[in-house]
């Protein structure tokens, strides 16, 4: 089957099948094709358009980590200092309370901190009430592992965006307005402060529930848009409701977990493009030095490896390697996510309440690729039909993204 027909194959209702999905490939620093499928909106039967926007999930780490290279260039931050410069508490692992923990860590999720019951800290709360050990919610999600080994760890990009509004005295979500301009995208972490044009584009994230029905699990909004200023928050691991709180009162620097850093960015297919082209072309877009080459290169390259033999770290599902906000699959690898051929790639997916997606590099060469899926059938892991049929990827991830290297190969 061509490129077409395996993509229009993955649209449906049961098994593998996905409400919509869109894909934009890029071969030489030219985009070559894009196509877009299915529907944002089950409810009213709309269409998923290049100009549809998703919650992207954990593509949303290298928007943070892209702020916070820029603020390393500028001077203003360091990844290998103590990150108690930048904060207005303390953050020891109470393991190894001699050892600092630096911004390198907390991108690399070398940390030693662990995610728990907890993935967004309500407003009212800040983030010291959370991981001081004496502090009030520290027995209720947030646990510290016994080393400073791998361990994939949403809660470290909350730290990271908290340090960057201690550092700029911004907001996390209006800080990063200053990349977003740059870009020429008009993303945003909180859907409430979308406009009216870009919330009609906003795509709901769906799962089956035990009846067989589509039940929107994320952004499902029904077109009526949140206040301005005001986060929903759900957690990730129990996808139960957490409710919805107005930032009236919200005291910058102290609890930037709100936005999710780590997922919460909701971008349009066609914005995406745009961050694609800047990796592409080596940190500039359109004539506009986003990043230096210098800082990519700290992204992409592995702070950690997993080394079996030692057991460095718990890996989490493919990933086997991270940079900062990066991670490299090896194409010979059980991470591969071509059937026939050896790809390498670099870059980051994401998963969250049912949607997926990826934004990738073909190390050496100017090809990429970006594509969001905003829902599952069935459910992963617990069905035995969602794991890959030849990698650790899930079923979805290697039909789509084998498709894609397949088109590749063949141009």
């Amino acid at each position: 089957m061509n490129l077409d027909d395996r993509l229009e194959s993955m649209i449906g209702d049961e098994g593998f099948k996905v409400p919509g999905l869109g894909v934009i490939i890029y071969k030489d620093g030219r985009e070559i094709y894009s196509k877009f499928l299915g529907r944002r909106r089950i409810d009213l039967n709309l269409p998923v358009t290049r100009d549809t926007r998703f919650r992207v999930a954990s593509i949303s780490k290298m928007f943070t980590i892209f702020s916070i290279m820029k603020l390393v260039e500028s001077g203003k931050i360091s990844l290998d200092e103590n990150v108690e410069e930048y904060l207005n508490f303390r953050l020891r692992n109470p393991n190894d309370p001699n050892r600092k923990i630096t911004i390198r860590m907390l991108a690399s999720h070398i940390s030693s901190l662990c995610d728990g019951k907890i993935y967004s800290i309500p407003p009212e709360f800040s983030v010291r009430e959370f991981f001081e050990p004496n502090g009030k919610f520290f027995d209720n999600g947030i646990h510290f592992a016994s080393n400073f080994d791998f361990e994939y760890c949403n809660l470290n990009y909350g730290i990271l965006g908290t340090i960057i509004e201690s550092v700029t005295h911004e907001r996390f979500d209006l800080y990063q307005k200053n990349l977003f301009k740059q870009l020429d995208i008009a993303a945003e972490y909180l859907p409430g402060n979308l406009s009216p044009d870009e919330f009609e584009n906003l795509g709901t994230i769906y799962r089956k529930d035990q009846f067989g029905n589509w039940i929107g699990k994320i952004d499902d909004y029904h077109g009526i848009q949140l206040a301005r200023d005001s986060v929903q928050l759900q957690n990730p691991y129990a996808e139960d409701f957490q409710g919805i709180y107005s930032l009236e009162n919200y005291q910058i620097g102290t609890n930037a977990t709100i936005f999710s850093p780590a997922g919460g960015l909701r971008i349009s297919f066609n914005e995406l493009s745009h961050v694609l082209e800047m990796l592409i072309n080596e940190g500039i877009y359109r004539d506009r030095i986003i990043l230096t080459a210098e800082s990519l290169n700290q992204m992409f390259k592995s702070n950690w490896i997993y080394d079996p033999q030692i057991q460095n770290g718990n890996p989490y599902g493919v990933i086997q390697n991270y940079g900062l906000g990066t991670y490299f699959v090896d194409g010979k690898s059980d991470a591969r996510v071509c059937r026939n051929h050896e790809i390498d790639l670099i870059g980051h997916t994401g998963s969250a309440f049912g949607l997926l997606s990826g934004m990738f590099l073909i190390p050496n060469t100017r090809d990429g690729f970006i594509y969001m899926m905003n829902g599952e059938a069935i459910e992963e892991d617990v069905d035995p039909r969602s794991l890959g049929e030849f990698s650790l990827n899930y079923i979805w991830e290697e039909k789509i993204m084998d498709s894609i290297c397949e088109f590749l190969i063949q141009k």
